[in-house]
């Protein structure tokens, strides 16, 4: 954990101190693996993230432990053990940029997309993502669904559990972002 929060401090430094940059560090990411044999859910309400209004970066990251849900405890451990290794990869991050133009001084609702990579499971795919913007007095919300194939980051589905575990898994994004103070 120790070394999430530096990885984040120093991600975060990256943005320019001139610019207008919006934080958050509770934003909440589900995700649903739907098979034929069985259906999978967990979320975390502990992803950090950053956005610099003046060049339109945007960082979101998540420990990988964070997690909570699924169907029994025993799944909980193969997920983080088996199939995510977070022992060895414990962070999944999305770097990138906000494709279109946003005014961030202008309360609205803009759909965008962002360009970026999204690395987890220590793999790095180039991912384009819609994502629903909010703007509203001094806050912004950041909301995104995309999906995510097993294959594309090498992890690794047993055949004896390929049922139970489905190779795309839909991901969800919810985030209040205020200003860095």
């Amino acid at each position: 954990m120790i070394k999430f929060k530096i990885l984040l401090s120093f991600l975060l430094l990256a943005f320019t101190s001139n610019s207008q940059v919006f934080v958050c560090k509770d934003g909440l990411i589900k995700f649903t693996s739907e098979a034929p044999l069985e259906l999978i859910k967990a979320q975390s309400s502990k992803a950090s993230g950053a956005l610099d209004c003046s060049n339109k970066n945007v960082l979101f990251m998540i420990s990988i432990d964070s997690f909570e849900g699924f169907n029994s405890s025993l799944q909980k451990e193969h997920f983080r053990e088996n199939y995510m290794e977070t022992n060895k990869f414990p962070t999944a991050i999305f770097k990138g940029k906000i494709i279109e133009d946003v005014d961030f001084n202008k309360n609205g609702t803009y759909n965008v997309r962002a360009k970026g990579v999204f690395t987890i499971h220590g793999v790095e795919k180039e991912k384009i993502v819609k994502v629903k913007i909010v703007v509203k007095d001094n806050t912004i919300g950041v909301e995104t669904t995309f999906e995510v194939a097993l294959e594309d980051h090498n992890i690794n589905i047993p055949k004896v559990v390929n049922q139970k575990i489905a190779s795309m898994i839909t991901v969800e994004l919810k985030a209040t972002m205020k200003p860095k103070s």
